[in-house]
């Protein structure tokens, strides 16, 4: 971690699946064990299936929840018809962080996936003053994002949310 100093963050992880369950979820629990060990604190977990209103509704209890800084969401980021985390989560967006989308399709095309990367649509943002993290379900994928980009800026990016001031600051 980049930081010196050490604060726990506390984090919702979501799981959008049609399939997998608490027993099955490995991208889910990637995310569960990586934010334990780096001495995050993960207050709710959840996995709902590819359908915008559970996607919402999921998301909603999420920001609703204010011991919640970060919000984790994997799954539904593709291309195929089920897939629909992105379109609805970036809506939502106060302020994108493009950087991460591009920055984790780069990581992935060099050192998992090649070309195929250019199907993830990962993305992250900021809603309410909260930042809103979505990437693909792969456990590969999940592990790849949590270790090279978002674990390492967690402290920084809660850091930069709480200075405060107004939108046109």
């Amino acid at each position: 971690m980049k930081t010196s100093t050490h604060r726990v963050v506390h984090c919702a992880v979501v799981t959008i699946s049609d399939t997998r369950t608490t027993d099955t979820d490995s991208s889910g629990g990637a995310m569960l064990q990586m934010l334990e060990n780096a001495g995050h604190a993960v207050t709710q977990y959840t996995i709902v299936p590819d359908e915008h209103e559970r996607i919402v509704l999921a998301l909603s209890t999420a920001l609703e929840d204010p011991d919640v800084q970060i919000i984790l969401m994997n799954g539904g980021t593709g291309i195929s018809p089920r897939d629909v985390t992105v379109e609805t989560v970036q809506p939502l967006f106060d302020k994108e962080l493009v950087g991460f989308g591009e920055l984790f399709r780069m990581l992935s095309y060099h050192e998992e996936i090649g070309s195929a990367s250019l199907l993830s649509r990962a993305t992250a943002g900021v809603i309410n003053n909260k930042v809103v993290f979505c990437t693909p379900g792969s456990t590969k994928a999940v592990k790849l994002a949590m270790e090279r980009l978002i674990l390492p800026e967690l402290v920084h990016l809660i850091n930069e949310i709480e200075k405060g001031g107004t939108k046109n600051e």
